[in-house]
């Protein structure tokens, strides 16, 4: 009969333990939550900013500058492609020569 009290009063207190963790859990998550939300707000503003004010073109929207300088610079990337080399193709090219 006491192992049963004893046992009972064990299941009370790990449940105490466990929603206490989860609140802890929960608050660290939350406030996370929100940090995060504010340097990401305020990154999102300084970048609109600095658009806006260096890199819009007269006429266009900060959403219409932010699109046309990403494919300005996928465009860019692909031009350049043709004259860089991946590590692997340098080392090919490499042991053809020394094969020579």
């Amino acid at each position: 009969m006491s192992d049963s009290k004893f046992v009972k009063a064990n299941e009370k207190i790990a449940e105490k333990v466990v929603k206490g963790h989860k609140a802890i859990e929960k608050g660290v998550v939350d406030g996370y939550k929100k940090i995060e939300e504010g340097v990401v707000g305020g990154y999102k503003k300084v970048e609109d900013k600095f658009v806006d004010k260096f890199l819009k073109k007269d006429g266009e929207t900060i959403e219409e500058a932010k699109e046309r300088i990403k494919k300005e610079q996928k465009e860019q990337q692909e031009k350049n492609k043709k004259y860089t080399k991946t590590t692997e193709e340098i080392q090919a090219e490499i042991k053809e020569k020394l094969n020579k």
